[in-house]
C-alpha cells in the first residue's frame, strides 16, 4: 500500500512493508495509512453533526480521502483495502450518514476493484490480481485447495476441543507464516475450541461491545467515534484472520491483531 510497491519489501509475493534504512526494521505502510484516515474521518464526523445530511459539506470530504487511501492501498493489500473500507463505512453509518450515500460509496468501490482486476487479468499485467483470482478460486473450488488450506485444517481438526496443550503443536512446523497469518489455527491445535479458539474470538466480542459502551457514556463525539473507529478496525482484521483459518474465507494474509 501507498508507498510500499516503489520500495517496499516483497513478502510472501506481496510488497506491503517499507524497510528504515540504517535501523534495518520494516513496517507496513497501510497500517499508518488506517491509523490516519480513521481519526480524519472520526474528526470530520463529530465536526460535521450539524450538515451530516449534506452531500457536499459533510459527506464529499469525508469520501474523496477514504477512496483515494483505499485505492492507494489496493493493489498490494485488498483485504486491508476493504477492511478500512468497511470499517470507514460503518463509522460513517453510526455519524448519521445517509445510508443512500454509503451504498453509493460501496458501488464505487465494487466498481473500481472489477475494473482494475478485469483490465489487470485481461493485459496479464503482473500485480495481484491473479492472486485474488486463484484463491477465490482455490476456496471454492476443494480439489485446488492450497498447501496453507490444508495444513491450517489438519491443525484445527487436531486441536479439536481440548487441544494439544501450550508447545505441542506440530503443524507450525508445516503451516506457512504459521505465526502471523494462521496463528489462530495453531491456538486452537495447543489450547482446543474450549480454551482457545471460542475465549478470543469472545475476547473482540467483549472488546466491540466495550466500545459501545464507551460511546453511550461520552459527551463528545469526537473521541467516541474515534474509540469506534480504531476498535472496529481491530475487531474487523481479526474476524477476517479467524474465518481464514477456519476456511470461512480466501486467504487474505491478515495477521491476529
Amino acid at each position: 500500500g501507498l508507498n510500499s510497491p516503489f520500495r517496499g519489501e516483497d513478502v510472501n509475493q506481496a510488497t506491503r512493508r517499507l524497510q528504515v534504512p540504517v535501523l534495518g526494521f520494516t513496517f507496513q505502510t497501510s497500517d499508518l495509512a488506517k491509523l490516519a484516515l480513521i481519526v480524519y474521518v472520526a474528526r470530520l464526523l463529530s465536526q460535521k453533526q450539524n450538515d451530516i445530511k449534506d452531500l457536499k459539506k459533510a459527506f464529499l470530504p469525508i469520501m474523496v480521502p477514504v477512496g483515494i487511501i483505499c485505492v492507494l492501498i489496493m493493489p498490494e493489500d485488498l483485504s486491508t483495502a476493504l477492511i478500512l473500507m468497511a470499517t470507514c463505512v460503518i463509522l460513517m453509518y453510526i455519524g448519521r450518514i445517509k445510508m443512500s450515500y454509503l451504498l453509493l460509496l460501496c458501488a464505487a468501490g465494487i466498481f473500481v476493484i472489477s475494473l482494475y482486476a478485469g483490465i489487470s487479468l485481461l493485459t496479464q499485467k503482473e500485480n495481484r490480481a491473479p492472486t485474488w483470482w486463484s484463491r477465490v478460486e482455490s476456496h471454492f473450488d476443494k480439489e485446488t485447495e492450497s498447501y496453507q488450506v490444508e495444513q491450517a485444517k489438519i491443525a484445527i481438526a487436531s486441536g479439536g476441543i481440548l487441544g494439544k496443550f501450550p508447545g505441542n503443536s506440530t503443524q507450525r512446523n508445516f503451516l506457512p507464516y504459521s505465526y502471523s497469518d494462521y496463528i489462530y489455527a495453531v491456538i486452537i491445535e495447543e489450547y482446543g475450541l474450549l480454551l482457545g479458539g471460542i475465549p478470543i474470538l469472545l475476547m473482540y466480542l467483549i472488546l466491540l461491545y466495550r466500545a459501545g459502551v464507551l460511546v453511550r457514556k461520552s459527551t463528545r463525539t469526537f473521541p467516541a467515534f474515534l474509540a469506534v473507529g480504531l476498535t472496529l478496525g481491530l475487531v474487523l482484521q481479526a474476524m477476517v484472520h479467524m474465518a481464514v483459518a477456519v476456511n470461512l474465507l480466501p486467504v487474505t494474509g491478515q495477521p491476529l491483531p
